[in-house]
């Protein structure tokens, strides 16, 4: 008897499993420490939420490590998002508790003070790096502990003109000790699964680093003695200040010096839930009720499809049929409403490259965004590799071009009946969407090149995405379009009159129900797109995929019927011009998406100063609309479609 396929896969898997010393997927190995073994901090891009505008951490005069400043590898995603991370002097000692000098910077020059008073009144924020964990502080207010990632440049009192410099830094790190006991980590909420093997149990054996905390102060030392010490020198532990004059003050011609003391704790938690710190979901509540709306308008819509289809549909459809031919016939003298346009539904629509075009890019889209969800919702694109998930979706949106280039050429045969033109449809559809998003990101770049943000897109960087776009996204497209040439066009149910059918005047004009009906997509989506947007602008993690997930299938639902009760509605008043209005009576929901992201702009981002913050927030606001447009409006048309074909190939009308 023959194992079948699946049995031997297993089989392999667990060979290989038991052949290697061990495996992680995806992610880095889990690192270990002994006592006494050194670690360096890494320091990220300086952020804020009131400019959005990413600088380096050594634009400002902080300590500069021996051997010279060395970026770390990122990745493309990372770099897209403005991060770059750099070494930096921090230096700690697995389980050596100790307070240490590290430098005293040259008295401070007119331009330093002017930079230092300006990050420090725009907010900014230092984000360090240990171990892959960002460095985590916690404050109180009104009574309730606020955790925050990072820790600021500095400070400015109240009713106080002067600045004050974060220059003593208390840090825990928090360590488990691990023994190699545990034999099998799997779907760690960081590195995927993974398995070490008894052969690594010594090996792995240690501490590992489960917690990376800060507590910063302004400490005034007294710059003569200070600079006699040398980097690394063991100092007294000093204690954070409450008075402004002992603090240390951004002056110009001060030295400033700087120290930080280390004491690592140990902790319960272990390696694999290491995030949950950073990662406590929020509001569950608010995403379970963003769901049940989401339902009730799902519902609603539901009820008046089943209406649509089983009592006017079906019950015309079943009299036509019940009926002889001569009764058919007198019968076709008397139709009214959609059965009307029989001769005229399938009539091609005014700019049909364009809707080829805009479909296939929105499959594109829709595509790229329901597999990163997926992905992201099963716990392999974590926050701990920076940049992954806006990589993985460029990657997945590259190869996704062959399916693009064939529904949109698909497409465009069955609406011209040739194949004639495929190679310029499938190169509008490589060129439409990456061309808008490549002018956006250009203007935007150029205004960030002009702030000297590290939020700036390299040249080289530039000289990268275009390669990829027209070394991969390009050739694919064009070759799925060549597939769609060689499809089947789909064939229409009936024939299309020379003459197009008159469409009697209507009270109201018909794009005002196509604008109102984008609301129903929008109340099940505005919820969930508040902590996506408070994520991007307020610096926070955002993890909840498995509802985003959730969300995502009933958007697509919504689109579905919403679009579907609006086709319906303009065939019965006699309008045979379904498809772009089939397009935006779903696509239509971008536009309160990019109306609700200027309202959150005016009262949620009340912080973000200055007009070059609110064009870059713009900017990107318009990039996801018009996404967003493109991939609710193919859902919307691609269901109608469907409904209009289903529809008319039950009538028997010549």
């Amino acid at each position: 008897m023959r194992m079948p396929n699946m049995h031997w896969a297993f089989l392999f898997v667990v060979l290989l499993a038991h052949s290697c010393n061990g495996f992680y997927l995806p992610g880095s190995y889990m690192h270990t420490y002994s006592t006494g073994d050194k670690i360096f901090a890494k320091v990220n891009s300086l952020t804020s939420i009131e400019t959005e505008l990413p600088f380096s951490y050594y634009s400002l005069p902080y300590c500069k490590p021996d051997e010279g400043i060395k970026k770390s590898a990122e990745n493309l995603g990372e770099l897209l998002m403005g991060d770059q991370i750099d070494n930096s002097p921090y230096r700690f000692r697995m389980n050596v508790n100790e307070s240490v000098y590290l430098c005293t910077t040259p008295p401070l020059s007119e331009h330093e003070v002017k930079l230092l008073k300006q990050r420090t009144r725009d907010l900014y924020q230092v984000n360090m790096i240990l171990d892959n964990l960002p460095v985590m502080r916690y404050a109180t207010q009104n009574g309730i502990k606020i955790q925050w990632t990072g820790f600021p440049v500095g400070y400015t009192p109240q009713n106080s003109n002067e600045d004050y410099i974060i220059n003593h830094l208390k840090f825990t790190v928090l360590v488990h000790e691990y023994e190699g006991r545990g034999v099998e980590i799997i779907g760690t909420g960081e590195e995927g699964m993974g398995v070490i093997s008894e052969g690594d149990k010594k090996a792995a054996s240690g501490y590992e680093i489960v917690g990376f905390e800060v507590v910063p102060c302004s400490v005034k030392y007294d710059s003569e003695t200070m600079i006699k010490l040398h980097k690394y020198d063991n100092i007294t532990s000093p204690s954070c200040p409450l008075e402004l004059e002992k603090s240390q003050v951004i002056r110009q011609q001060e030295r400033v010096s700087f120290t930080y003391e280390v004491e690592f704790v140990k902790s319960d938690v272990r390696w694999p839930s290491r995030w949950d710190a950073y990662l406590k979901m929020e509001g569950a509540r608010v995403h379970w009720f963003s769901i049940l709306n989401s339902l009730m308008v799902i519902f609603f819509l539901a009820g008046i499809v089943f209406v649509i289809f089983l009592r006017t549909v079906r019950r015309d459809l079943t009299r036509y049929e019940e009926l002889d031919k001569e009764a058919q016939a007198q019968m076709n003298e008397e139709l009214s409403g959609w059965k009307l346009v029989v001769g005229d539904v399938f009539r091609e629509p005014e700019h049909s490259k364009l809707l080829c075009v805009m479909i296939g890019d929105g499959v594109q889209i829709t595509g790229m965004a329901a597999v990163t969800i997926v992905f992201a919702a099963f716990g392999f694109m974590s926050p701990a590799s920076r940049g992954m998930l806006l990589t993985g979706m460029i990657i997945l949106y590259l190869f996704l071009g062959i399916i693009a280039g064939y529904v949109a050429v698909r497409l465009w045969r069955t609406v011209k009946g040739t194949t004639e033109g495929w190679r310029s449809v499938s190169w509008s559809v490589a060129c439409f969407f990456p061309g808008i998003v490549f002018v956006i990101l250009t203007v935007l770049n150029f205004i960030l090149w002009g702030s000297k943000s590290t939020g700036a897109i390299p040249i080289s960087l530039y000289f990268i995405l275009i390669a990829l776009w027209f070394c991969i996204s390009v050739p694919l497209t064009l070759l799925g379009g060549f597939f769609g040439t060689k499809a089947e066009p789909i064939s229409y149910p009936v024939r299309t009159n020379q003459i197009p059918r008159e469409i009697p005047e209507r009270k109201y004009p018909s794009w005002l129900l196509v604008l109102g009906a984008g609301t129903l997509p929008f109340g099940t989506l505005f919820i969930e797109l508040f902590f996506i947007l408070s994520s991007i602008w307020l610096g926070r993690f955002y993890y909840v995929f498995g509802f985003l997930l959730i969300v995502l299938i009933l958007l697509i639902v919504v689109c579905a019927e919403v679009s579907v009760v609006l086709t319906y509605m303009h065939l019965c008043v006699e309008d045979w011009r379904w498809w772009w209005k089939a397009f935006f009576a779903s696509g239509s929901v971008a536009l309160y998406v990019f109306l609700y992201s200027i309202n959150y702009l005016v009262f949620d981002l009340q912080s973000l100063s200055g007009p070059v913050s609110a064009v870059l927030y713009l900017g990107y606001s318009l990039i996801m609309a018009v996404a967003i447009m493109l991939s609710t409006g193919t859902i919307g048309f691609g269901m109608s479609f469907y409904f209009v074909h289903y529809l008319f190939s039950s009538v028997k009308i010549d």
